[in-house]
């Protein structure tokens, strides 16, 4: 992205963040999720590391969150609420490692501890001798807001603290609402006809920045406590983030605050005291253990009783963790290791139609490739044109992607305050783009007089419910048509064929019909297309199987002339006259050539009459064919020119092979025919040189011996050769 482009995105992306932030934090109507806000602000960092001069300490990605609420007493925090750093990849968790050993004395061995990282409201709690004394909102990371009172409903958070307990103590965790009370609360509102809360984090935020505590009471909240920051004994002891003693007698400060050596110890002391830790945490001692921590966490994950969005891995020294300090709003010790976002950000950058087997024309978003549920993706079915006006989508906009568990990307947000006024509508083509046929626009959906919805609401019984009511369709969908009965598009029989002569084993009819149904190809250049990214998330694909079809895609790119020309399917184009074209011509540009200039070359060539001259011709006259041999070198088949034959043994001499060969395959016996100057033919006559027999060879073994052709065993085939 040029510098200029980029100071304009990075200032969009600011507004938006800040626009963001407000809505969370200050108007307590957060309108869109976790991952959306993160993508954008990942969008933005990578923007600030490839031009750093755009760097602004006061701009908001630089601030925790956004300006505490009037109607709460502020409240200041002794030691800042920071946020953390994110890590997305298995990679960027090396990154860090690396970071930060670079900032520590050589050779410095130190363990890690990894926790569960909680979807929910960060919260400071303060104790003094024993007793809850004030629970604060993180606000702005220095001022947060006093919720004091609602915190109190919270049965999980202690008001009175086991002893012995130090004089002063500063936690910090998470409030939480569990995933079985927003069933419970979705249950509620919908019968009572109230709008469902979208996540368990909205909920408990929403909860706690209410001033009526009886609310926060009836959410059943809960609180796990993950920090100590600071604690201070009878005697003046403190201490939160170091393992050093303050002056005093040892015994007295052992009775009341033991020494903290690790972030490890001060789970171990905030259990004592009478806090809720969660328990599955871990000491590792090196980033494969911490890998492992993770991934066994993610096969838990969706039956875990609270939301969550990734594994907190620290350096659990505190001592180190003092060397390593705090850079900006986060600290240098500590990372966030992010599970894929099922939602990301991304700029659509045009709008392809695809032609399906029933003609209808399916718009295609392209976009940049966005990282979104753990893959790369860089397109998006966008089903018909209803959804692209419902949506308001124009090529240029920020979007949002959504790709939950194993569903296809869709564009499920349009983010209109990014735009530029650059940005352009798209209109349907009145022709197929494929055949150029006319395009028909057609109704669809239910019939008048009738309309079915169906919804599912967490926690409600039956989960999936059908409401019919009998009254007109005001806005039945539209849907446009290719109306050329013969357009390729439509024509299953020709995709086979092509990966059939391609030899691309894996994509049979019912695959190569789902692809086309879900939009993912229109005709047999789009194959060569495919990611594993576009195939995996279809049902009853996988990560395997989607990798040997662009495995195998990928390695049968490159063909011979003559294959080339028999996969085009064009009329009375067989393999044997592919192959007296290719051997004759040599190229597909020399072809192409003899059509236009000098027709009478193609037919003077043996085995070739009229008909084949004048299809050939036909096929490549038309326009919309010559696209289609462009789009197929375009994305990356290679056509292999042939080296002009050498005579030799068998030069004149031509062959039919049947049955099966013991030694070799018959793909090689041909490819010796050729080397040697002689010819593979289909059929038998009278002018065949040789019929190379195999085990269990068929009626073309019969038809040689009726015409007196010479028959060859395998053993004899290979001794003239």
């Amino acid at each position: 992205m040029e510098k200029s482009e980029a100071k304009k995105r990075i200032a969009k992306l600011r507004s938006e963040i800040a626009r963001l932030r407000s809505a969370y934090h200050i108007e307590n109507a957060p309108n869109v999720t976790d991952d959306v806000y993160d993508s954008l602000t990942r969008e933005l960092k990578i923007l600030l590391q490839e031009h750093p001069e755009f760097e602004n300490p006061n701009a908001p990605e630089n601030r925790v969150a956004g300006k505490p609420l009037d109607k709460f007493v502020k409240v200041k925090h002794q030691t800042r609420m920071l946020s953390l750093n994110d890590a997305f990849s298995y990679e960027e968790l090396y990154d860090w490692e690396k970071r930060i050993k670079k900032l520590l004395p050589q050779d410095t061995r130190f363990d890690y501890f990894c926790e569960i990282k909680f979807d929910g409201l960060a919260v400071s709690l303060i104790y003094k001798n024993g007793e809850f004394q004030r629970g604060a909102t993180r606000g702005d990371g220095f001022i947060g807001e006093d919720i004091t009172e609602n915190l109190k409903t919270i049965n999980s958070i202690p008001l009175l603290l086991h002893k012995p307990f130090p004089q002063y103590l500063e936690v910090r965790g998470e409030a939480l609402l569990s995933k079985k009370m927003l069933e419970k609360l979705n249950q509620k509102n919908a019968k009572g006809g109230k709008v469902l809360f979208a996540n368990t984090r909205n909920v408990a935020a929403g909860s706690l920045r209410q001033l009526d505590p009886q609310l926060a009471k009836e959410r059943e909240l809960d609180f796990v406590a993950y920090d100590l920051i600071e604690a201070e004994s009878a005697d003046g002891f403190r201490a939160g983030l170091s393992g050093v003693r303050g002056p005093g007698d040892p015994r007295t400060r052992e009775n009341y605050l033991p020494i903290l050596q690790a972030h490890s110890d001060k789970h171990q002391l905030l259990r004592s005291l009478g806090f809720r830790v969660e328990k599955l945490e871990e000491k590792c001692q090196n980033l494969e253990e911490v890998i492992d921590f993770i991934k066994k966490f993610e096969k838990i994950r969706p039956d875990f009783p609270y939301g969550t969005d990734g594994i907190v891995v620290s350096v659990d020294d505190l001592k180190l963790q003092n060397v390593l300090g705090v850079v900006g709003k986060a600290p240098r010790y500590t990372v966030a290791f992010k599970y894929p976002a099922e939602r990301a950000t991304t700029i659509v950058k045009d709008i392809l139609v695809n032609v399906g087997r029933t003609g209808v024309l399916t718009p295609l978003a392209i976009f940049e490739p966005t990282l979104v549920a753990g893959s790369q993706v860089s397109k998006a079915t966008l089903h018909n044109m209803d959804q692209i006006e419902r949506l308001d989508l124009r090529i240029g906009d920020t979007v949002v992607i959504e790709k939950a568990g194993d569903v296809i990307p869709k564009v499920v947000e349009v983010l209109t305050r990014m735009r530029t006024g650059k940005e352009k509508k798209f209109k349907m083509s009145s022709h197929c783009p494929t055949c150029g046929g006319k395009v028909e626009k057609r109704e669809t959906g239910l019939p008048v007089g009738e309309i079915s919805s169906r919804f599912t609401l967490p926690g409600v019984p039956g989960g999936t419910h059908t409401i019919q009511k009998s009254h007109q369709l005001a806005n039945p969908s539209v849907a446009y048509y290719c109306s050329n009965p013969k357009c390729p598009a439509k024509n299953e029989r020709y995709l086979e064929h092509f990966v059939s002569v391609f030899e691309i084993y894996e994509l049979g009819p019912k695959i190569l019909r789902r692809f086309k149904d879900e939009g993912l190809i229109t005709d047999a250049a789009d194959i060569f297309t495919l990611t594993k990214e576009d195939i995996a998330p279809l049902e009853r694909f996988g990560e395997k199987s989607a990798e040997n079809i662009v495995l195998e895609v990928e390695n049968k790119k490159k063909v011979p002339l003559s294959r080339f020309l028999w996969a085009l399917g064009i009329l009375h184009v067989g393999e044997e006259t592919a192959r007296d074209l290719a051997q004759h011509f040599g190229s597909l540009k020399k072809i192409m050539s003899a059509v236009t200039h000098d027709q009478g070359e193609i037919d003077n060539i043996e085995n070739i009459g009229p008909a084949v001259l004048k299809s050939v011709s036909g096929f490549f006259h038309d326009k919309n064919n010559l696209n289609f041999i462009k789009k197929l070198e375009k994305n990356g088949v290679i056509i292999e020119k042939v080296q002009k034959q050498q005579r030799g043994k068998f030069t004149g001499k031509s062959f039919v092979l049947t049955g099966t060969l013991s030694t070799m395959s018959r793909e090689i016996a041909k490819e010796k025919i050729l080397a040697l100057g002689g010819k593979v033919v289909g059929s038998v006559s009278k002018n065949t040189s040789y019929v190379v027999a195999g085990a269990e060879p068929g009626s073309k073994l019969k038809n040689a011996e009726k015409l007196g052709v010479k028959i060859l065993n395998e053993e004899e085939f290979l001794k003239i050769t």
